[in-house]
């Protein structure tokens, strides 16, 4: 379903810079036995509110249809996610002085990655995530997961019956709800007096600057900067209170501490000074992305047509959301990419969406030695290359898409 108004601000002023066009799921793969039914497209179109300074798509997916029991992303495949989440529990348990008496709550906890963290030194947690396969994983390890929906009924039936959260963690999903005022009053009324939220997500001047707009599908509905959440914070009493940068995370993530006082540190105030000097609560720093975009799509496709032509084979690797986003919108299709390769066993002898290359494991790599490799997960190039010493050293070729598609040897 269309929007016609703001998610979070209800402007009907939207301004439309971005059409990626008509495409399927990003995470919804295809099973072999499916592979000739039709699968469910929607537009993928960005706009911006000049009211909420909120980036967003215009078009609502049903969130049952975005994160059901097909919903395989395990954040636990990635050594990078874990590192970067252990250090992050482990920072918190420090600074914030947890110990058995806190309670420590995560926002689409997905396969207990983090909150195994705190459980490990005997700190609870609670664990809220719609995917049931994702929550089964949780559980299997002794990390507590509720399988549902997080709003606002689901924080005064939490706190009917329990403690409030000394910490709330919603590390990528604060992009992931159509309901973004539910979900924010929900966490105010889940955090303690003296709690913290961290909010964890992609940084949208990164997007825009670095032309990332394989990030863009129908499970990211919203692309956030500090004044975007400054401005979503205060509409529910909530503050922005200090901003950390991970620039090599998913191609550029910003860590948002908030709470319920306003107490900014110098940083928000760079971050929300730097912003407004660079336009970005305007719509002129967005309107020229769609150029930008349309310049690595034929680059990308004229670079892979080019080695076909030279007969050279290709593989992929990273069967996730933004690769799917990618090969739709470039038109790469079985005819360019012979396979996907991916670290997940879960994905193993599915099929991309829309162009239905089959996902194998990596080690089809060396033992298959295509000539080059389109790194659709971009975002974990260093740890992907770390892995694939062995398909360098034989004389493979990695091929990053963005912000220009290079070769990289």
């Amino acid at each position: 379903m269309k929007i016609d108004k703001c998610r979070a601000s209800g402007s009907t002023d939207l301004l439309p810079f971005l059409d990626l066009g008509v495409t399927p799921l990003a995470d919804a793969l295809v099973r072999p036995e499916d592979l000739d039914k039709p699968e469910p497209r929607f537009p993928l179109n960005l706009v911006f509110c000049p009211e909420s300074a909120l980036v967003q798509i215009t078009e609502d997916v049903p969130e049952d249809q975005l994160f059901d029991g097909n919903y395989l992303y395990f954040s636990s495949f990635s050594d990078v996610v874990l590192k970067h989440s252990r250090e992050h529990a482990l920072a918190l348990i420090e600074e914030r002085k947890l110990d058995g008496n806190s309670l420590v709550v995560e926002l689409a906890s997905n396969d207990g990655y983090l909150l195994k963290n705190f459980v490990e030194v005997d700190i609870p947690v609670l664990g809220i995530d719609p995917s049931s396969e994702p929550a089964a994983a949780a559980n299997a390890i002794d990390v507590p997961t509720l399988v549902e929906f997080f709003g606002e009924d689901m924080a005064d039936r939490l706190v009917a019956t329990g403690p409030k959260a000394d910490v709330i963690i919603a590390n990528n999903v604060f992009a992931h709800i159509p309901d973004i005022n539910d979900f924010t009053a929900g966490m105010k009324t889940l955090l303690a007096d003296d709690g913290v939220i961290h909010i964890e997500n992609p940084y949208v001047r990164d997007l825009i600057e670095h032309c990332e707009f394989d990030t863009i599908y129908h499970e990211h509905f919203y692309y956030h900067s500090c004044t975007s959440i400054d401005r979503q914070m205060r509409k529910h009493g909530l503050f922005l209170n200090h901003v950390e940068y991970f620039p090599t995370l998913h191609g550029g993530t910003l860590r948002w501490h908030c709470g319920h006082n306003d107490e900014p540190s110098e940083t928000v105030r760079e971050y929300l000074a730097a912003e407004r000097a660079a336009g970005m609560d305007t719509f002129a720093y967005y309107e020229a992305f769609a150029d930008r975009v349309a310049g690595v799509k034929r680059d990308l496709h004229e670079l892979l047509t080019d080695l076909r032509a030279q007969g050279k084979t290709i593989a992929a690797y990273g069967a996730a959301a933004k690769g799917a986003t990618l090969i739709n919108f470039v038109g790469i299709g079985t005819d360019l990419v012979d396979f996907v390769v991916d670290r997940n066993t879960h994905k193993h002898g599915l099929h991309m969406p829309g162009t239905h290359q089959v996902v194998k494991d990596v080690s089809a790599l060396v033992d298959e030695m295509p000539d080059y490799v389109l790194l659709l997960a971009w975002n974990f190039k260093d740890e992907i290359m770390a892995q694939q010493a062995e398909y360098l050293s034989r004389g493979g070729k990695f091929i990053v898409p963005v912000p220009t598609p290079q070769i990289v040897e």
